[in-house]
């Protein structure tokens, strides 16, 4: 089986680059990616012609688009970009897919959905982002749908990873430099790491090859919930009890509204997503966020 791998250099595909490598021949590539064997493929989505091209160089059994413009204040100004990697290249990806007869691994978001309530929302709720992020990565999941290719779309939320900045390093950060620090609250989500989303994706490529009508849309996060004052508490708190040494007092980590932060672009306050059907679908068990959240900060601690 080949596979072709776009984004190897983000959280998710940095960690895909490792999942999937045992299910065959692994072809990564980054934005910047040229040159193997003598032939220009190219990495770059907002290249459609160069995109269209590599596919059909490589003749992959298994595409899986790790890229992204994930830039979400950004991208109420950078809209064209952001509409082309996040939209117009998952279309074309997916009808290069049904060309090919290959299967299409999709990432897309929580951001599909107007954070409203307080309910996991299911992959059949009605969808209204608040963002241009959430619109453009919504219609990427239409133009796959639309393709008729086989397809996975995996919806996830509060992404992280060991590699790169992430919330928690930023947290670990503003507590060693400041006496206090002001976190939102009203935001509910599960922090999910970007190895989970490369496990789960290679166990699921591994099951739908071999059962076509597993093609479709799931939700995938960690278990459990938190919101982001909660997941900088939980932070602190496992670096204090590891050792850490911090400016800011327990009881200095205040919680705040999202009004309290003037952003580009709107935040949906509830980001809960309903991961039974991807368990129940592929027999799988969800750890709680903390789990990975505490396995990721032992990997970052012991770096510092």
């Amino acid at each position: 089986m080949r596979i072709l791998l776009f984004g190897k250099n983000g959280q998710v595909g940095w960690e895909l680059q490792r999942s999937l490598a045992p299910l065959g021949e692994l072809i990564a590539l980054g934005h910047e990616s040229r040159g193997r064997d003598s032939r220009d493929l190219c990495g770059d989505l907002s290249d459609a012609k160069g995109l269209a091209d590599t596919v059909r160089t490589v003749a992959p059994d298994v595409i899986v688009n790790a890229a992204a413009y994930t830039a979400v204040d950004k991208a109420e100004s950078e809209t064209e970009l952001a509409h082309a990697v996040n939209a117009v290249a998952a279309g074309l990806l997916a009808q290069e897919a049904k060309r090919a007869d290959a299967w299409l691994v999709q990432y897309s978001t929580d951001y599909v959905f107007d954070g409203s309530g307080d309910e996991p929302w299911l992959e059949t709720d009605a969808t209204a982002p608040l963002n241009v992020y959430g619109a453009t990565k919504l219609e990427g999941e239409q133009l796959i749908k639309r393709s008729g290719c086989n397809h996975l779309i995996f919806r996830t939320s509060w992404v992280y990873g060991a590699r790169g900045g992430n919330f928690a390093k930023t947290m670990l950060r503003l507590a060693r430099e400041r006496d206090t620090i002001n976190v939102i609250d009203d935001q509910i989500g599960a922090p999910t790491g970007a190895d989970l989303l490369a496990d789960v994706t290679a166990h699921a490529i591994r099951t739908a090859l071999q059962r076509q009508e597993l093609s479709g849309l799931y939700h995938l996060a960690a278990g459990g919930e938190t919101s982001w004052h909660g997941y900088a508490r939980f932070v602190i708190d496992f670096a204090r009890r590891a050792g850490v040494a911090f400016k800011v007092a327990p009881d200095a980590i205040n919680p705040v509204p999202t009004s309290a932060f003037l952003t580009p672009a709107k935040r949906p306050h509830n980001s809960r997503l309903d991961t039974a059907k991807l368990r129940s679908t592929f027999d799988l068990h969800l750890p709680d966020w903390k789990t990975g959240v505490e396995r990721m900060l032992s990997e970052v601690l012991e770096k510092t």
